[in-house]
């Protein structure tokens, strides 16, 4: 029988130390090359407890950002009958495209036609952002959390920078001061006129 919630919860609280801490291992994630931070004095925050989920944003679809017209600082800058790509403010990514459905919901609602043209397009769009000169990788990533609206992240990792690969590429974008929004804009065009192009749209 799969584990529940509470049985998760009290063997991941047991394994604090005495001062309500989970231990920071210094030869796991601190030993990475990649991780973006200093360990010394570095300390791991106490667990809150269970709580209950808060509601995601445009639940239901009222109020849900797939309703907007990319306002915002979010540029839609492609679309096609069920599907829309825009691009994210500037970060310290080359470039971040999402790719979200035109009709609300989220990715376990999409049927299997829905589900299939996903599948087409996250190919060809990470094909397209790592045909940028300055991109290495281009990393995909689903969160959800804040809304209930499928959204997609593409988030290009800088060609060369070995050391902001993996997970933590999304907390460097944090840290790396943000492209020119001029840098970010020719970034976007340049990835979107390859996935016209590999598409035929």
């Amino acid at each position: 029988m799969p584990e529940s919630i509470q049985e998760f919860a009290a063997r991941v609280l047991a394994a604090q130390s005495a001062t309500g801490r989970l231990p920071l291992d210094p030869a796991g994630m601190p030993a990475w090359d990649v991780f973006p931070f200093e360990a010394t004095e570095l300390r791991v925050k106490t667990l809150a407890p269970l709580e209950e989920e808060k509601p995601r944003m445009g639940v239901g679809g009222p109020g849900c950002p797939c309703r907007g017209d990319g306002a915002g600082g979010w540029p839609i800058l492609w679309t096609n009958e069920h599907w829309q790509i825009k691009v994210a403010p500037p970060s310290g990514s080359p470039v971040i495209l999402i790719l979200e459905p035109r009709q609300h919901g989220d990715l376990d609602t999409l049927s299997v036609k829905r589900a299939g043209e996903f599948g087409v397009l996250t190919v060809a769009l990470v094909r397209a952002v790592e045909t940028l000169p300055s991109v290495g990788r281009c990393h995909v990533s689903r969160w959800g959390d804040g809304a209930e609206h499928a959204h997609v992240w593409f988030i290009a990792r800088p060609l060369g920078m070995t050391q902001l690969r993996g997970t933590y590429m999304a907390i460097w974008d944090d840290l790396l001061p943000p492209v020119p929004v001029d840098v970010r804009d020719d970034n976007a065009d340049a990835a979107i006129a390859h996935l016209r192009e590999t598409l035929g749209t």
